[in-house]
């Protein structure tokens, strides 16, 4: 897309090439995979969405639009920038005043399931309780005086699982400029309904993108170029630490060098207000690799030593003791990481001793780690 030709706010018409590629990612079949005996559901993007949408309304709540978000929509506006997309992040824009609306869209949205239950399975005996259990990765609500917005997210082995989000409000709604890009869906979803011929170069639906950032063309401009840009990241949870790191690792650079090494103070500091105590860091930091590393495990190694950087060059708000920890912390999950992977080679190696720091409750940690001579210094060999 030529940016100088676009529109200076925050929106912008796609191209057929990018409505192309949308129009792939809404038709690609998609497995939301049942725990136990319960069968992988074949889904399209484009049939669960317009579903949910058409139940939505008939049950009174009002849908505003429909909205391609996060990773899944940059990868629409430009291929192959450095990562594959992961999560489908899907956002419904509704009115959610009272708790009511809340357990309506959830009850919804499991019944709409059963639309996608293979032929021959009994769906009478079948309740949104278990279809929860048997498919549902994720739930979350969230109700206070600035959010209100509810998630629910359908379980995927590989690590694409169907996120579907209900907001009323939110106050942050992306991390840096190159994960701000939403992409309204209902021109979309009305084409596939309505159309009689398939979309081509000649007869394709009008889309439009926003960027939440707030200027799509600057938005647009750093996701092509791979540089990094945010604004306020003290107004983000964790402080976009581990996206940080994750864009940094993927050859994204700093659009300031200068102006980022304050911003990556205000990060940690954020970080570690958050999640004070070690046991919720090491909890999210592997939380953030299982879901953002699938296929991807060589990359686990370079991202840890990213992070475990910008933490030991940037952190300003903890005690010595605390930080130290910290870095341990996330030594300790390099290490097992290259163990992971067998990249420790068992013919030039030696075998280091330690007894593991006591906030480590992972019993896949052994008391022994046999490590290699090139591993750097700081890693726990006594």
């Amino acid at each position: 897309m030529n940016t100088k030709e676009e529109v200076s706010d925050a929106s912008s018409v796609l191209t057929w090439e990018q409505v192309s590629r949308l129009n792939q990612v809404l038709t690609e079949v998609v497995p939301v995979h049942g725990r136990g005996n319960f069968p992988t559901l074949e889904v399209q993007l484009n049939d669960i969405v317009s579903l949910v949408r058409s139940r939505l309304e008939l049950s009174g709540i009002n849908v505003k639009d429909v909205r391609l978000n996060g990773s899944t929509a940059s990868h629409v506006l430009v291929k192959d920038i450095g990562w594959s997309y992961k999560d489908l992040d899907v956002i419904f824009r509704v009115d959610l005043p009272h708790e009511s609306e809340y357990r309506l869209i959830k009850d919804l949205v499991l019944r709409t399931l059963l639309e996608f239950l293979p032929e021959g399975v009994n769906k009478e005996k079948i309740t949104p309780m278990t279809l929860k259990e048997a498919y549902v990765q994720k739930l979350v609500k969230v109700n206070t005086e600035q959010d209100r917005w509810s998630l629910i997210s359908l379980s995927n082995n590989n690590g694409r699982n169907v996120e579907l989000k209900f907001v009323d409000s939110i106050r942050r709604q992306f991390e840096f400029s190159v994960d701000s890009f939403q992409i309204l869906l209902d021109s979309m979803l009305d084409f596939y309904k309505e159309a009689q011929v398939p979309m081509s170069p000649a007869c394709h639906p009008t889309v439009v993108g926003e960027s939440v950032y707030g200027d799509f063309g600057a938005a647009l401009s750093h996701l092509q170029n791979k540089q990094i840009a945010t604004k306020r990241p003290e107004e983000i949870r964790g402080g976009g630490l581990l996206k940080y790191c994750n864009l940094l690792v993927r050859d994204f650079q700093p659009s300031s060098e200068e102006e980022f090494k304050g911003l990556e103070r205000y990060m940690c500091s954020r970080f570690f207000i958050d999640f004070p105590d070690i046991g919720e860091q090491q909890r999210k930091v592997e939380a953030y690799l299982q879901s953002h590393f699938v296929g991807e495990e060589k990359s686990k190694y370079d991202y840890l030593m990213i992070l475990r950087r910008v933490v030991n060059e940037s952190t300003v708000c903890l005690m010595g003791h605390e930080r130290r920890q910290t870095l341990h912390l996330i030594s300790l999950m390099a290490f097992r990481v290259l163990a992971e992977q067998n990249a420790i080679p068992d013919a030039s190696c030696v075998t280091c001793y330690y007894q593991p720091a006591p906030y480590v409750q992972d019993h896949n940690f052994s008391n022994y780690y046999v490590a290699n001579q090139n591993i750097p210094t700081w890693l726990p060999c006594n």
